[in-house]
Order: C-alpha cells, then structure tokens, then sequence
C-alpha cells in the first residue's frame, strides 16, 4: 500500500460495502506492526467483522492480535456506547428531577441519532485524546459503509454547530450541558480530520463501475469537509489467464470499464491496484500475502449435492400475492439493489402494480432497472426533501398555536440531526402504507443501519408524537405490518463468501429476534452454475460450495442463485453470455 510508504498518526479506510475496507484496514495494521510500529485497528462498523478476519474475539477495549506483535484491534459498539451516553447524560439528574421528567429525557435519547451521536462520540475520543492513543504510533480505522461513514464523518460541523447555536437547556437529545461538555473534544476531532500531517483517507473500490462512482462521491464530499489528504486502493483487479474462458474474458472487461476515464475526483489520487486471488482473506497468514505478489491459498472445495433454485422461481412465488412489502437486505456490495430491481421487474411485467424505492442513500435503483414498465414506479427515499416536508407539517400544525419564545424554541428542536432521522422514518413507513394495494419492493440500507431503523420505531412512535399532532396511521402501523409474514417478505442478499454469509446469519437471527422471519436467501454473484477455466476462477468457485451449503443446510428456509453477470444494469436481465455449468 502506498500509504505504509510514509504513514500518517491515522489511517481511514472507506468506500461502498463490500469493496474490501476490512481486508485492507486489517492488512495495513499488520504491515504497521510487522515493521515495528504498535497500531490499534479500530472497527466503528455497526456490522464489523474484524473478529472473523482475525480468527479470535475482539470487544470493545484493546485486544492484543495473536501472532502480530505491537497490534491491538476493538470494536466500537454503537448500542453498548449509545447506552453508556445515555446514562452520563440523564444519570446527574436522577434523584433532582421528578420521575416523570426523566422518563420524558430517557425518551428522547431512544432514538437511533442518540446511537450515532454516542459513537461518534467513542470516535472523537479515540481520535482526539492523547490519553488513550498516546501508546500507539498509529490508528487504522475500518470504517462503516460510505454513507453511515459520511454521517459519522460529518457529525462533528452539525453537532458543535448546534450546541453553539441552541439557545435553550433541551432538545430532542435531552439536556444540552452534557453535549457542550465535550465541544472541545469534538473540535480535536474535527481538527485531526482535516490535518493532513495526521490524517490520511484511503477509499476503496473495486473494478465496478458503481462502486468507482461512489468512491468519486465520497472524496468529493470529504474535501468538502476539510478531508483532502487522500489515497485511492482499487480492490480486485482482475487478469484473465486463460483466453478460452468466456467468463473470465468478460470479468476482465468489466474491470477495465469500470476504470477507465476515472471521475475527477479520483484521477488525481495516489493509487494501487490489488489483484483478484485465489482464497479469501481470514487470518493473519492472509492478511501478509494479501499486499504482497503471492496468491492466497483457496479453502479446500467441497462438492455441492444441488444448487439452489434460480431467483425467477422465487418470484413466481412473490407474484401470487397481488399486495404488501418485498425488502431486500443484506451486507453492503452483495447486489441487493440489482436483486430488488430484477424482482420489481419481473413481477412488474406479471401485471402487478409495484413501486420499487430505497432507504440506502447510497443506491441507485432507478440506474439499476433500465427501461420500467409502465406499471412499475420508481421513487427514492431522499433525506433533503423528507427534512422539508416534515419541518412545513410540524410547523403548521403544533407550531400554528405557539407564541415566539414557543416557536423558537420548536425551530431549535427542529433544527438538530435527530429530525432527518424521524423525517426518513415517516417516508418508510409512508412507503410501506402504500402496499395495502400493491407491491412496494424496498432495497434497503446495509445491514446495521437497517436493524438501526426497524429497532427504532417505537421510540420515533413516540417523538413523532411529541412534535406533531398524533403519530400518523402509517407509523402506527408499520411494526405489526413488517411482522406479518402475509405482508413482508425479506430477501436476504448474501454472496457465496465466509463473512457475507455469517453476517446475513447474524441479520436473521436479529429480524427473528424483532419478530420477522426472512422469506428467502439469495445467493448472488455466483461462479457455481458457471464453466470457468481460469485457475483464479476455478479456485473461488470451488471455495463457494461450502458456503452455498451453509446456506442451504443451516440457514435459509429456502435459497436461490444467480450467477454472476457481466451486466449489472437493468435488474439481471442482462445476463452475460456464458454457458451453465
């Protein structure tokens, strides 16, 4: 990596889920370690699996990384760090105000702002605080998927901006004093950020175009902020070796696409390309050969009795219902948006009215479908618009009988991050209202974020309450109606990979744990169903069959495939020309 050429105090890794920043964080905290330097990798993932990588536990302090002296890795836990904010802030006041008054602040912090302000907050003190990173020649963060990482990133400017400008000692995030406490620990945040003899940005992609123009997004919008120091890796790269495979002819053509005629914002960056190899990286072994010229050794193929259905079979299925909700979820970068597009499509051109729509802000669905039906509408769930929208209804409704002291002090509520959140939240649920007479198929945000939004829908029942008249029917409605398997069906989206799988694992047992049970898994992006004679291809499809029967044996009620296609526009219709195995 080029960064390890003269290493900043601070390494961030970011760039569109599933792009490789954990394999490269990991990979790059080792190569620190191995040269002397003592490193704290820090995962600030709601989903992290740096566990995995590594083979061992990691919590939420320090852990010492066995077989790589000088490197210690932790999670932040944004619940745990969200619970432990929650108490710092509303404990000083048990005992001095009446119980009613600390059940109203306890309500208040429920809701999901409160969880990224708190781990922002474990953030700014990782970054900010010498007392804690003083023992470290460096820190590698592995960041969250690209727009939980732009929140988190650009929290700092609107929450100092906030506490200097509310006026009053409350907010939807309970008593401010607690928050202006830590200004100056947030502006060490800030400071550190934008210091490019401190920070260094690394974005990460692959050879896909939709990931390359995310990355493009993202260095944009981090100069914006101050963050200009920045380091382009490209994931993946792919050299056919055999010219007779079809497969790997068109893997390699893609690839090329995607990076020629890089976006501005990524033309001018220092860059390395990392090759596509054989083997996935777990364990530290992996992690050395993973930045060096050698190949990873495949896990030991195992032989798949039969493949799953293929994913039209599946909607055959969902077409027998002519209303309700279709949500696909799953690890960033595993397809769900081509996956929620093909579905809408094909059920689409069945004759069912279908509106397909996202949550994730950073999908595209409409560049994924192509040509729509007349029947099928498209819409997306945008943040800016939803803000408006529900400041002009709380404004004219609780607002229309305030005084001015009482009408500033709704402006200031209204004016602090957690109202995008309880904005958003209404649209899903609007959207989701709309399936009592037709198809709604909702690609939603990446896993942790998603649990995020389902987990907080009491609390927001209650804070849309509390700035509006009533909670609407569509809020009122919306956990019964994602809890009815005769109206819900999740798609979970994995790819035939160790830790997609085990994270789509771990995304199950949360929705059953909440009272939703998936419908279906798809397994996408596969190599299985394909002939393919390049070495490099031979030994990835021989490696997928151990986790498509993982799938197929120990988690999916039932599972379907689809392979992989050189095409990912136009749901997955467009298939590559290859021959089924």
């Amino acid at each position: 990596m080029m960064v390890l050429e003269h290493p900043t105090p601070t390494l961030f890794f970011t760039g569109k889920g599933g792009v490789g920043k954990t394999s490269l964080s990991c990979a790059t905290a080792v190569a620190l370690a191995d040269a002397g330097k003592s490193v704290l990798l820090v995962s600030t993932d709601p989903a992290s699996n740096i566990h995995e990588v590594f083979g061992q536990d990691i919590g939420t302090e320090p852990t010492p990384i066995d077989g790589v002296d000088g490197l210690q890795a932790l999670n932040v836990d944004p619940e745990a760090a969200a619970e432990a904010y929650r108490e710092r802030v509303v404990g000083p006041y048990r005992g001095v105000l009446p119980d009613s008054a600390i059940e109203s602040i306890e309500e208040q912090f429920a809701g999901a702002c409160t969880v990224e302000i708190a781990a922002f907050d474990e953030f700014a003190k990782l970054l900010a605080n010498d007392d804690i990173t003083a023992g470290f020649d460096h820190v590698v963060f592995d960041t969250a998927p690209t727009g939980h990482t732009l929140r988190l990133l650009t929290l700092p400017t609107a929450w100092t901006g906030f506490i200097e400008d509310a006026a009053a000692g409350t907010s939807c995030i309970g008593p401010l004093e607690g928050m202006k406490k830590q200004r100056a620990l947030y502006e060490g945040a800030v400071q550190a950020l934008s210091d490019k003899d401190q920070t260094t940005l690394v974005l990460v992609t692959r050879p896909d175009r939709a990931a390359v123009d995310e990355a493009a997004r993202t260095s944009e919008e981090l100069a914006e902020i101050g963050i200009k120091n920045q380091a382009l890796c490209v994931n993946g790269v792919f050299k056919a070796t055999d010219t007779g495979d079809a497969v790997a002819a068109a893997m390699e053509r893609r690839g090329g696409a995607a990076l020629e005629d890089l976006p501005s914002a990524l033309a001018g960056l220092a860059r390395r390309d990392l090759p596509l190899k054989s083997g996935q990286v777990l364990g530290v072994p992996a992690l050395r050969a993973l930045l060096a010229d050698e190949d990873l050794e495949p896990a030991e193929a195992v032989d798949v009795v039969a493949l799953p259905d293929s994913l039209d079979h599946l909607v055959e299925d969902l077409a027998q219902h002519a209303n309700g909700v279709i949500m696909t979820m799953g690890k960033g970068g595993v397809g769900k948006t081509s996956v929620a597009a093909h579905v809408a499509v094909e059920l689409a051109k069945r004759g069912h009215k279908v509106h397909l729509s996202t949550t994730d802000p950073a999908a595209h669905v409409a560049g994924a479908v192509g040509d729509a039906p007349d029947n099928l509408e498209i819409g997306r769930i945008d943040p800016e618009v939803e803000v408006e929208r529900y400041r002009e209804e709380v404004m004219s409704t609780t607002g229309a009988n305030l005084d001015e002291a009482g009408l500033a002090l709704l402006e200031e509520d209204l004016s602090s991050p957690c109202t995008e959140e309880i904005a958003v939240f209404r649209a899903f649920a609007r959207t989701v209202h709309e399936a009592t007479d037709s198809i709604v198929v909702m690609d939603t945000a990446p896993t942790g974020h998603t649990i995020l939004l389902l987990d907080a829908a009491e609390s927001y029942h209650r804070e849309v309450g509390r700035l509006t008249q009533g909670v609407p029917e569509a809020v009122a409605n919306l956990l019964p109606r994602l809890r009815d398997p005769n109206f819900t069906r999740v798609l979970i989206c994995t790819v035939p990979e160790a830790t997609p799988v085990h994270e789509a694992a771990d995304l199950q047992r949360d929705l059953q744990r909440a009272g939703m049970d998936p419908f279906a898994w798809v397994i996408n992006q596969s190599l299985a169903p394909l002939n393919v004679t390049d070495p490099v291809l031979v030994a990835r499809k021989g490696q997928e069959a151990r986790y498509i029967a993982e799938v197929v044996d120990e988690h999916a009620r039932r599972a379907s495939l689809v392979p992989w296609r050189e095409q990912a526009v136009g749901g997955l219709t467009d298939a590559a020309e290859s021959d089924a195995a």
